[in-house]
């Protein structure tokens, strides 16, 4: 009875304990969750902070009044702000003018009439560094909405280097274009210099020989005592006249295209190879003809006109790419090296079906071509510009078929002297 009487007046204490000791397991176990809850949320921040600091585009979060409520690390370097120096500031700070002054009306224009401009669309604008630089940037802006609150995730990228890269594109089409443009002027009046002097060469002997036939006429028609018209002589005169003026003509339009309109000067000969090559596939659409250019390091300077000796290369190339037309794994090969008396050697080679006898034969005589719509002159206009130069164009079969053309250009002295060309 003492025992039953004891833990009745005991009971409710132990009860007391007893929940105490529960609560307090509880409290532990609540504790334990909520460390762990702790350590995953800042796992997961973390992760989240690696996952913005390895994007490429820097990642600005605002409020629907344009006020920046997160700040990247990539934004922190691309603008040079701390995000304690942006948050909770408007992202106008981050705007040149016009943009700067624009900005609110549009983020009020959103928010009354829902009509998108750039969200979910993105296009390029201009931002401002902490410094005042201002540069060019893509940007894509996203809507987010929690709750009843709206944001706006903006995703920038710095484009300056692919805007200098394009305007450097752009200056080299320009610069190719001006290149072009004067290579078609020389090769027009080499062309015309060419048919000058052929036809002087061609025509002189005829006109010669018809002036030499109208005199001598005269004087039979003298010594045979026969008598003509006063026409007939004034107009034998006349034909005699006019075919001594003809050749004249002839002369004068050589002389003519004979003037120098170019100049000699020392020349990065890879540089000269690199523009012919580059101008020699323009218009040439899509040929799959590889064409390969090896110059030798530490080649000398060459003193010649750049201009005359690009139309050669332009030549050389062309006529190898139009023969290598059908051929399967066709390629051009331009090699410079160093002659052994110090001059630079140039050779345009090709793995084509190669000259036939009769064409190789005959190769650099004017008028003389294998194409329908070549005028022959190319090749002949090519070696008279190589010879003006000191030097030699030649033709010869490449090893393992196709055709080689070599010719040699006169190094620039380092003394400064003039080379004699």
């Amino acid at each position: 009875m003492e025992f039953l009487e004891f833990m009745g007046q005991a009971a409710p204490y132990i009860v007391a304990v007893i929940g105490a000791g529960t609560a307090l397991a509880v409290v532990a176990t609540s504790r334990s969750t909520l460390r762990r809850t702790l350590e995953a949320f800042h796992d997961r921040e973390e992760r989240l902070r690696s996952v913005l600091a390895t994007v490429p585009d820097a990642i600005i979060t605002v409020d629907d009044r344009g006020v920046v409520t997160a700040f990247s690390p990539v934004a922190e370097r691309l603008f040079g702000y701390g995000p304690g120096e942006v948050i909770g500031n408007n992202i106008e700070m981050l705007m040149p003018q016009p943009y700067k002054e624009e900005h609110g009306g549009y983020v009020d224009r959103y928010n009354t009439t829902g009509e998108r401009r750039i969200i979910g669309i993105g296009r390029e604008v201009q931002g401002m560094k902490k410094d005042g630089t201002v540069f060019p940037m893509e940007l894509a802006v996203d809507e987010i909405k929690l709750g009843d609150k709206k944001f706006f995730n903006g995703f920038a990228r710095d484009i300056t280097d692919r805007k200098h890269a394009e305007k450097e594109a752009r200056e080299q089409s320009r610069r190719l274009a001006e290149l072009r443009n004067e290579l078609f002027h020389v090769s027009r009046l080499s062309e015309l210099s060419q048919m000058g002097s052929v036809l002087a060469h061609e025509l002189n002997q005829p006109l010669t020989a018809i002036t030499n036939y109208v005199q001598a006429s005269r004087r039979i028609m003298e010594r045979e005592s026969i008598e003509v018209p006063d026409r007939v002589n004034e107009s034998l005169d006349k034909a005699s006249a006019q075919a001594v003026r003809a050749g004249e003509i002839i002369r004068r339009l050589r002389n003519f295209a004979d003037k120098d309109e170019g100049g000699i000067s020392p020349e990065d000969v890879g540089a000269v190879v690199r523009e012919a090559a580059e101008l020699g596939q323009i218009g040439q659409g899509s040929t799959g003809v590889k064409v390969d250019i090896q110059v030798e390091p530490n080649a000398p300077s060459v003193l010649i006109d750049r201009i005359q000796i690009q139309q050669v290369l332009v030549n050389l190339l062309r006529n190898a790419l139009e023969a290598l037309a059908k051929q399967k794994k066709a390629r051009v090969q331009i090699a410079v090296t160093t002659q052994d008396d110090g001059d630079v050697g140039v050779a345009v080679i090709d793995n084509g079906p190669g000259l036939p006898e009769n064409v190789a034969a005959n190769l650099f005589k004017p008028f003389l071509t294998t194409k329908s719509d070549g005028m022959g002159i190319g090749l002949s206009i090519s070696r008279s510009i190589v010879l003006d130069h000191g030097g030699d164009l030649e033709c010869e079969p490449s090893d393992g078929g196709g055709t080689t053309f070599r010719f040699s250009l006169p190094a620039a002295k380092k003394d400064g002297a003039k080379n004699d060309i």
